[in-house]
């Protein structure tokens, strides 16, 4: 297995670890044990954004830049939105 293989299988994985976490949490009754969970969600993403600048740095990774009226458009569309 290359180095590149191995970051995305660790950057695959470590999504849907913080995936789990998050729906652990958000359904856990115990206000500790919730607590904890949300320990691993955030240490989890940790590893995702190095992860990601790793594989980013090497050219492995290089996500599609979105057009600028896209953007806009999203921006105008959310920004209009208020919360309930």
């Amino acid at each position: 297995m290359t180095d590149q293989e191995m970051i995305t299988d660790f950057i695959s994985s470590e999504k849907k670890m913080s995936a789990n976490y998050d729906i652990f949490a958000s359904e856990c009754v115990s206000i500790p044990l919730r607590d904890e969970f949300l320990k691993l969600f955030n240490r989890s993403h940790q590893t995702q954004t190095e992860l990601f600048q790793t594989a980013q740095s090497k050219g492995w990774y290089q996500p599609e830049q979105a057009p600028e009226n896209k953007i806009s458009q999203a921006y105008q569309k959310y920004s209009s939105q208020q919360p309930t």
